[in-house]
């Protein structure tokens, strides 16, 4: 789980400042103003320690198959107009009860070399008052640091970061019995990373029927293509455990009106399995109804199916849903996070998901320290991030005016032109 994300020259942003990231994060904002960059950084650090190769210093994507995202090049992460051609992603991870693994501050800033390479410049972990540092040289060699000292442990080639978030093994050798933090460091972050479940704003459209081939998926995949697997894992497999999804699924439709209950059925002896829709004494395949169904259903499977302790990074979860239904979302995400011990990061333009966390704020049912809402607009060029103050009764004290319209000055419009249209039919 994360607490802080602060990205600098990145994209839309030449500075976020220090973002703070709690259990239920709300990111609101016009379009192509720089909401899904926040998000994207975590996944272009999520997909670089996933990458095969060890040395890579950031995977910038490309790769459909094992890929969450392709950035393209250097110069389409750099933001424009940057003064410098270096950008950086710095956030704090916490362990989520594990006591062996530390808690950790990470920042990273990235060059490019004269052969286009995507280079580290420089890398902080830190744990603490405990911090160790690379810092790239002349010619690719690499400085390494401990604490607060002015003379590197080492210097060379050999000393160079992994993946972004590592000191290579030589270096931990080098740094004797203070090696072990910084190796502990290093998992314990690449474990944050690697944990992050990621759901995209276009999920696929359902089947009529599925092959299972009895096993439980890792993932839910970025268009919840896997969220199917998940389901008949929970139905079809014994274990508890496994049955709590589909059962947690089905209540949530409930509370959002959509089903009464979601059950899976085997296509004769066949290995194909289809899912069934009941609503009242109707019974249809998930084929048969409406889109928003389909599309809510992999944000709901993750939400209960992430293990605890992950965050789950969702774009656009209220695709294709009636107000009702998206207002639910916002219960979803205080419950779930509350229960599960999962963390929630959402872009949304739900105006429906946004009220319901606030009338839940003001009914004591989600507490002001366990949810942060920002607002996210571009201006001269860039991307600029406010805060938005919430009170406990979920009011807001620095609202932008207009982003979710004027409902009042709609209804006062209406009005005055109702009795300007009866004054001229009547005169």
């Amino acid at each position: 789980m994360f607490s802080r994300l602060k990205l600098t020259n990145f994209k839309a942003w030449k500075d976020t400042g220090d973002v703070a990231l709690r259990p239920v994060t709300m990111l609101l904002g016009t379009n192509s103003s720089g909401k899904s960059s926040l998000i994207q950084s975590l996944l272009l650090l999520k997909q670089t320690v996933q990458s095969p190769d060890r040395s890579i210093h950031l995977n910038l994507g490309g790769d459909e198959t094992d890929d969450l995202y392709d950035f393209g090049g250097f110069d389409s992460v750099l933001h424009q107009g940057a003064r410098t051609r270096q950008f950086g992603i710095a956030l704090d991870f916490h362990n989520a009860g594990d006591l062996r693994v530390p808690d950790g501050r990470f920042e990273c800033s990235y060059g490019q070399t004269s052969s286009g390479a995507v280079v580290v410049q420089s890398l902080l972990l830190a744990s603490g008052k405990r911090q160790f540092r690379a810092v790239r040289r002349d010619r690719g060699t690499f400085s390494v640091y401990v604490d607060r000292e002015s003379q590197p442990r080492g210097k060379g080639r050999h000393l160079a970061p992994e993946r972004s978030i590592a000191l290579p093994a030589e270096a931990v050798a080098l740094l004797g019995v203070d090696g072990q933090l910084a190796q502990d460091l290093s998992l314990s972050l690449r474990r944050a990373l690697e944990n992050i479940a990621y759901l995209g704003p276009l999920r696929r459209k359902p089947e009529r029927d599925y092959t299972w081939n009895k096993s439980n998926p890792g993932e839910i995949g970025s268009d919840g293509h896997r969220a199917v697997d998940v389901l008949l894992a929970s139905a079809l497999l014994k274990g508890d455990e496994q049955a709590q999804v589909i059962e947690g699924v089905s209540r949530w439709l409930s509370r959002m009106r959509l089903a009464d209950r979601l059950e899976v059925r085997q296509q004769g002896r066949s290995n194909r399995y289809a899912l069934i829709v009941r609503r009242g004494d109707t019974v249809c395949n998930l084929h048969d109804v409406g889109i928003g169904i389909s599309q809510v259903l992999p944000v709901l499977a993750v939400a209960h199916f992430a293990p605890r302790g992950r965050a789950i990074l969702l774009e656009e979860p209220a695709i294709h849903l009636h107000p009702q239904a998206q207002a639910v979302l916002a219960e979803l995400f205080v419950e779930v996070s509350r229960e599960r011990g999962v963390q929630f990061i959402v872009e949304t333009h739900s105006e429906h998901l946004f009220r319901r966390l606030q009338t839940l704020l003001a009914a004591e049912k989600a507490e002001p320290q366990d949810c942060a809402m920002y607002f996210v607009e571009r201006e001269s060029g860039a991307a600029h991030m406010r805060a938005l103050h919430l009170d406990r009764f979920g009011r807001v004290g620095n609202w932008p005016e207009g982003f979710f319209g004027d409902a009042l000055g709609e209804t006062r419009e209406q009005a005055r032109l109702m009795f300007e249209r009866r004054r001229r039919e009547v005169g």
